[in-house]
């Protein structure tokens, strides 16, 4: 008896022990994003060729138990999960490149793909002790345990469409400017969001109107993106929902 009690200690201490030393800084997916991403764009064919220290990094996120994630703060669990799935979907995109488009994995036709959203309900890798795919992450975790709407500007599903993906990784203590910063470059973004003040016309994102219930949980919609704009949008503007480009992101 006395000799499982010590067992479960040691394993207890050891669990502690990998807590507490997580890399929390994520430190290798920041060198592959600094090496790799540039204006947001990603060289695919550099994370193929660093793969091998992109797989060791995705394991160390898959080492972690779900009771070692739950000792870590908000700011760590969100950071780990943005960094989860952005890693994540370049290993899923370079698992099958070459591609144009993340709709392109799954059936031959992409517009099945999309409409069922197979990428994102692929499961390809482990997370927190089970299976998991990208979905996953973004609407059982990041959207329902936090209310941060600002994660839809972090994560990125491999497209055009989407906001830039960061040239270094989420980390806790950069977190709150990391997001804003990542709002307002999204926002900034005249291929993706613009307003014609002459007809009082907002051109969003689709994001937005997608996640709309995200976004007006504490506020309404134009007042959540205002500190994206210099000019003041009215609250009756008309908006129109641009077109979203699911290209992939990658570097020409």
């Amino acid at each position: 008896m006395k000799h499982l009690v010590s067992l479960f200690l040691v394993l207890g201490m050891s669990q502690t022990l990998f807590a507490q030393n997580f890399d929390h800084k994520h430190s290798v997916w920041d060198l592959l994003l600094k090496k790799h991403v540039k204006n947001g764009l990603v060289s695919y064919k550099g994370f193929i060729t660093d793969s091998t220290t992109l797989n060791g990094y995705l394991e160390t996120l898959t080492k972690v138990s779900e009771n070692q994630y739950q000792s870590f703060s908000d700011k760590e669990k969100m950071s780990f999960l943005i960094n989860a799935y952005n890693a994540f979907t370049v290993k899923l995109i370079i698992d099958h490149y070459p591609i144009d488009s993340i709709t392109d994995i799954g059936s031959p036709i992409s517009k099945i793909n999309l409409a069922r959203g197979i990428p994102w309900k692929k499961e390809f890798f482990s997370l927190l002790g089970k299976s998991r795919h990208l979905d996953w992450i973004e609407h059982e975790k990041l959207r329902k345990d936090f209310a941060e709407p600002r994660i839809h500007f972090a994560i990125v599903c491999a497209s055009i469409g989407c906001p830039n993906l960061l040239s270094e990784a989420y980390n806790p203590s950069l977190l709150e400017k990391q997001l804003q910063s990542a709002k307002i470059g999204f926002l900034k973004n005249p291929k993706k969001n613009s307003y014609d003040k002459a007809s009082n016309t907002l051109y969003l994102s689709k994001i937005f109107n997608w996640f709309q219930p995200d976004f007006t949980k504490k506020t309404s919609l134009i007042q959540f993106i205002q500190d994206g704009f210099e000019d003041t949008i009215k609250p009756d503007a008309k908006i129109i929902y641009n077109e979203y480009n699911w290209d992939l992101n990658e570097q020409k």
